[in-house]
């Protein structure tokens, strides 16, 4: 298993997202700017030292990037609980060769199901729905990007059901469903499943309309992040003015949830609230 992003990736994210050059960042951090670039492409690991420099500048946890980059962190594997299948299961798609993850999430006792995201893997997801006999009854978007929304018209052409999606990103979606499906989700609206129950949680910063979505199922909590979290980082802020509204929806949001809540991202391996509000540099 490995982390989405590298010390590279975070760096990049963090010096973007606050408007930096890197002129700029070898002027305030003092280190050679070709030292610089190199970091930022991955063409080595920083030493302490450096994690120390950068992490000052912009703001990062250095303890975190510390034990991500040079220890070699990963968060420990989910519970039974969220991994048996019948209540979450994860279908993985491929764009480009890059990995994104959507997500069943089912009521057993009904059979009742939400997708969130389409996991850029319309074929699999219908499959899948028709192998366990279950009804869906709604799509959650957490982003209008291609690669968690990409086959959204053949979901809905087999099941005409709501699309929920964050206001801001309609416009980004590669195909766009009837006005007539779309429900603009408000913080905190509760949308049931069956007997479960998700709470959409307004989380603005890797795009305009990003949303979460919350469930709490017999003293057991999970959250469908999108690209709002990775485990150990961050979703780049897009346009780079929403970085402060990101990091506002990280740190006040996702990891203000109960601490063994589960969280399960659009890329990269699934975390905790507590891991992340220990291992995250953005946290």
């Amino acid at each position: 298993m490995s982390l989405e992003d590298e010390f590279c990736d975070i760096m990049k994210k963090a010096r973007f997202g606050q408007g930096h050059s890197l002129k700029a960042l070898a002027g305030i951090t003092q280190l050679d700017p070709s030292d610089l670039e190199n970091l930022e492409k991955g063409q080595r690991l920083p030493t302490k030292a450096e994690i120390q420099h950068i992490c000052h500048t912009l703001h990062l946890r250095v303890h975190s990037l510390v034990a991500l980059t040079l220890d070699g962190w990963i968060p420990q594997p989910q519970p039974d609980w969220t991994t048996n299948g019948d209540l979450v299961e994860t279908i993985r798609g491929d764009i480009g060769g890059y990995e994104v993850k959507g997500y069943l999430l089912t009521d057993p006792d009904t059979k009742q199901t939400l997708m969130i995201d389409t996991g850029y893997n319309a074929p699999e997801m219908l499959k899948r729905i028709r192998e366990r006999e279950l009804t869906l009854i709604g799509v959650a978007l957490t982003h209008g990007h291609t690669d968690h929304a990409g086959g959204l018209d053949q979901i809905l052409a087999e099941w005409p059901v709501p699309v929920y999606l964050g206001n801001g990103d309609f416009d980004m979606l590669p195909w766009k469903p009837d006005l007539a499906s779309l429900r603009i989700p408000t913080n905190h609206q509760i949308v049931a499943i069956g007997e479960l129950t998700v709470e959409c949680l307004a989380t603005p910063g890797h795009t305009p309309g990003g949303f979460c979505y919350l469930n709490t199922r017999k003293g057991h909590s999970l959250c469908f992040v999108g690209d709002t979290l990775f485990a150990g980082s961050v979703g780049r802020s897009n346009p780079a003015s929403l970085y402060p509204q990101h990091l506002q929806s990280v740190k006040h949001t996702l990891l203000h949830l109960a601490k063994e809540t589960a969280l399960f991202p659009g890329h990269g391996p699934s975390t905790t609230v507590a891991e992340e509000q220990t291992h995250n540099p953005f946290g």
